[in-house]
């Protein structure tokens, strides 16, 4: 690749980074702690609630991208934001797509939780922002799995940011939608190249996070 190649491509990685993480960001913040009240509580309607979070697992996410562009188009409820075709409303619409994942895996985690744990946490007298940090230790294996499938699920989509973002270059264009764009002019060698680029950045952040709870389990 030319040199122009070479910063177009680390241009494309840095917002590729950018759009994903901020989107992870806000799915943990809100994934985790409904997972963890979803998972430790029970009521009427919870049986439905996960049913729903886990139909939202495998939803489509071209359908996720629809559902966000009809609420950001102009003169929609959302219209008057002005997110559609910015990097704000791709990471609304991959929020959306991995925040099923992040309450699934994290209730899931909870929920799995020897039934004693209370007691005993009762028992030693532990209570308030402290038993809530004992819980987080307690469950940290299992809600990394949630942040890395979550990770997943962002990196690898392609649909809903094409539809919201638009693929713009020099704004919303992100590995993905390149790759998606390059692969329909017929242009495979730049395709793939940016394709390694994709596994190689989605094989290094799911690698720091593995290191992040192997060393957690241990």
């Amino acid at each position: 690749m030319s040199d122009p190649a070479l910063v177009g491509v680390l241009e494309i990685t840095l917002r590729t980074l950018k759009v994903s993480l901020s989107a992870l960001s806000v799915a943990v913040c809100l994934g985790l702690p409904l997972g963890l009240w979803l998972g430790s509580r029970h009521f009427a309607g919870r049986r439905l609630l996960l049913s729903l979070v886990n139909a939202g697992m495998g939803a489509p996410p071209v359908v996720v991208g629809l559902l966000v562009a009809l609420l950001l188009w102009r003169n929609h409820p959302l219209g008057s934001l002005g997110l559609m075709y910015t990097q704000g409303g791709m990471v609304l619409a991959q929020s959306i797509i991995a925040l099923p994942l992040i309450i699934a895996i994290s209730a899931a985690a909870i929920a799995a939780l020897d039934e004693t744990w209370s007691l005993q946490v009762q028992t030693l007298g532990i209570a308030g922002p402290y038993r809530l940090l004992l819980l987080l230790r307690e469950l940290r294996t299992g809600l990394l799995s949630a942040v890395i499938a979550g990770l997943g699920s962002i990196l690898s989509e392609v649909g809903a940011v094409m539809m919201v973002g638009g693929n713009i270059q020099g704004e919303t264009r992100v590995l993905t939608t390149a790759i998606l764009m390059h692969t329909q002019m017929g242009q495979f060698e730049t395709a793939v190249g940016l394709a390694t680029v994709l596994l190689g950045l989605m094989l290094l952040l799911s690698a720091l996070l593995t290191l992040i709870q192997h060393r957690a389990r241990a």
